[in-house]
């Protein structure tokens, strides 16, 4: 079960993924959310964050010349989490030697079918909100997801915690999960929670 850390904007979070070790970290790189950071930000943390914990930036919306000229060669994946279309996708992917993933904001199952074919290396599926691209603490229709045949990897995201985690895995069974405000207090990452939910996953026991 892969893990990915998202929202990380502090030092403090960077000292406690080095600690805890999830495969990926997630940086909000499109401004104007709750849990953004600028490039400034976004590189000092990188350069203090273990190599071996793959980055991933998270923008909405943007113009391809945003992500490369900026963040694209300092990214291990680049996650489109906004309206993006399968012509944008295939664009960047000409332009960028990362993986490319897409967040759907999971309203109904062709939502999914019509990521699923857009040709993603990841899809990231997240709770639907019609106001908000991430980041609400709704979790997903898991009824949804599990109706539609996926072929393409998936994370599964939205208000996932200690408490619903592994009936979400159960349920869906996805090739990872991907957690933010249920690894924080106060709206700031909390060390007692990323660390009980990390032993939580990786001891691989759902039951």
């Amino acid at each position: 079960m892969k893990i990915k850390l998202c929202g990380i904007r502090r030092l403090e979070d960077i000292r406690y993924v080095n600690e805890f070790k999830p495969d990926y970290v997630g940086f909000i790189l499109s401004q104007g959310f709750r849990r953004s950071i600028g490039l400034g930000t976004f590189c000092e943390l990188k350069s203090y964050l273990d190599k071996n914990i793959r980055t991933v930036g998270v923008f909405v919306n943007e113009p391809l010349k945003y992500i490369l000229k900026y963040y694209a060669e300092e990214l291990d994946v680049i996650q489109l989490h906004g309206d993006e279309n399968a012509e944008y996708l295939q664009e960047l992917k000409k332009m960028v030697k990362c993986k490319i993933w897409k967040a759907v904001r999971v309203k109904n199952a062709e939502d999914i079918t019509i990521a699923d074919k857009m040709g993603a290396d990841l899809l990231l599926l997240d709770s639907f909100s019609a106001n908000e691209y991430g980041g609400t603490g709704k979790t997903a229709d898991w009824s949804i997801i599990n109706s539609v045949n996926i072929k393409t990897p998936f994370f599964l995201a939205g208000g996932l915690n200690k408490d619903n985690i592994c009936d979400a895995v159960r349920t869906v069974k996805p090739y990872g999960i991907d957690i933010s405000g249920g690894i924080e207090t106060d709206g700031f990452k909390d060390k007692e929670k990323i660390e009980n939910i990390m032993k939580l996953i990786r001891s691989g026991n759902f039951e």
